[in-house]
């Protein structure tokens, strides 16, 4: 047999949570065509991976990437760390099916300008990231606030019974044009005012669709807890799976509750298809939330359109020069950005570990000084929490970031290393492999990640972009279920 491809005497993770073994793997076109020992026959291009691990290219499920894969199809903040597929469209912001003009509702303004918003139903969009061939696969959910600005001229109340019927039907022409699911934020203020009333009717159009709804819970502070049991009770009224983003405990009050969260998270799981997702650090990201300003935990500002002089600063040290409460200082820098040291290590580190959990980025690529995670989420997860501190066993570390994740989306042969599965691989060095980036230098290369294929191309090798991109759009192929006896 004669292969594209033959990745010999890996280290493979296959993305199941199994051990390491070592094997050759054979690529023709798209696909892993043969695994075990293969040297007696031939390739196009043969590598030796001795010393090193093969695993499944990291699937990232909660990405902020929507304009991006468009704008730069580069993507190398996530392909340098091992990533082959992103998950766009989360808490409740997408760019499609969306067309805006004039300002771009907080906090789709992280996605981009209003001229990044010209895509009016979800097959447009797809066929723009067809177009523009990313070096990473794209996967889309749809983002309620994102609804909201096509059928709401004022947030700051619950939709009105035609507003919910025409946002269905945006809804459901998505889904049928291959988007996995819908995300909500209900958090953020143009969506805080939306009731369970205004979102079951949407999730429960989801769920006829076979697909996944992801939230952004209204409160991730004191009212955590209550806020998970809605998000739940919204999932079980529309038989739907629900992954619940980024699940942390934050603000100081709240350090020490990752047990009574992940508690809950168990019981409901019992009855219902219920994870989450989970990024590696202890700070937060997003718009400035004058609901956020403390002075019990540092808060950076990344980006201030009134006051670009200022980004970052930390915002004790403006109000301080400006002579003005933390709170009067945020108010003159919004619209802004900030980065938020709102949780525990404890916690973080219970939830990363916990079974139920996934692993995703939430990087922010157009913020000018991004958290650290947008560059270093994954190799982080690898080298810190599982080589160095042990918190999860690097077989588990990987099914996290692989089968789980594509398990959950609906992704079908994505996530593992089998016969007949798309090659989409990763291969690293654990004993290099370095997460670099960090606070003060945020925009840094992973160390250790040697070679990144999607779907059969290598598009990064020895700490560079080859140049060849080989990613597309994929559309929800599987009808998920939110029955536990079907869930991965």
């Amino acid at each position: 047999m004669h292969f594209d491809v033959l990745i010999r005497s890996a280290q493979v993770l296959d993305g199941t949570g199994a051990p390491p073994f070592q094997a050759d793997i054979g690529i023709r076109d798209e696909r892993i065509v043969a695994i075990g020992e293969l040297g007696q026959h031939t390739a196009t291009a043969s590598l030796d991976a001795t010393g090193r691990y093969l695993a499944p290219g990291f699937i990232d499920v909660h990405t902020h990437d929507d304009t991006n894969v468009i704008r730069t199809p580069e993507m190398l903040p996530k392909l340098s760390q091992g990533v082959t597929t992103v998950v766009v469209g989360n808490c409740g912001i997408s760019a499609s099916p969306v067309s805006l003009e004039g300002k771009v509702p907080d906090p789709m303004n992280l996605l981009g300008r209003v001229e990044d918003f010209r895509y009016p139903s979800f097959a447009a969009y797809a066929a723009a990231v067809d177009a523009a061939i990313p070096s990473v696969n794209v996967a889309a959910l749809v983002g309620h606030t994102s609804l909201r600005s096509q059928v709401m001229n004022d947030f700051a109340r619950p939709a009105s019974m035609a507003e919910i019927d025409a946002m269905q039907a945006l809804l459901a022409r998505a889904l049928d044009e291959g988007a996995l699911g819908l995300s909500s934020g209900l958090a953020y203020r143009n969506a805080f005012h939306a009731p369970t009333a205004e979102m079951k009717p949407l999730v429960a159009a989801v769920g006829k669709a076979g697909g996944v709804y992801t939230t952004h819970l209204r409160d991730e502070f004191a009212g955590l807890l209550d806020a998970m049991d809605e998000a739940f009770a919204t999932a079980r009224c529309g038989e739907v799976p629900l992954v619940i983003s980024h699940l942390k405990c934050a603000g100081a009050g709240n350090w020490g509750n990752a047990h009574r969260a992940l508690d809950r998270l168990d019981t409901a799981a019992r009855h219902q298809r219920a994870h989450c997702d989970c990024y590696p650090y202890t700070a937060g990201s997003s718009t400035l939330d004058l609901g956020q300003v403390s002075d019990e935990i540092e808060i950076t500002i990344t980006w201030s359109e009134p006051h670009p002089d200022q980004a970052r600063r930390p915002l004790k040290a403006i109000a301080a020069d400006w002579g003005v409460s933390l709170l009067e200082a945020a108010r003159r820098l919004q619209p802004a950005g900030a980065v938020y040291h709102n949780m525990s290590e404890d916690d973080m580190q219970q939830v990363l570990a916990h079974p139920l959990s996934m692993v995703g980025s939430d990087g922010l690529p157009n913020d000018p000084h991004p958290h650290p995670r947008l560059w270093g989420a994954f190799p982080r997860v690898l080298a810190r929490y599982s080589r160095d501190l042990g918190l999860i066993p690097l077989s588990e570390a990987v099914r996290k970031m692989t089968s789980l994740s594509a398990a959950n989306f609906g992704l079908t042969d994505r996530g593992v290393i089998r016969e007949g599965a798309f090659a989409d691989l990763t291969l690293f060095d654990l004993e290099t492999l370095e997460d670099t980036a960090d606070y003060d230098i945020p925009i840094a290369p992973a160390h250790g990640i040697e070679l990144v294929m999607v779907n059969g191309v290598i598009g990064y090798r020895h700490g560079a972009a080859t140049g060849e991109r080989a990613g597309r759009m994929l559309r929800r192929s599987r009808h998920l279920t939110h029955r536990m006896e079907d869930s991965p």
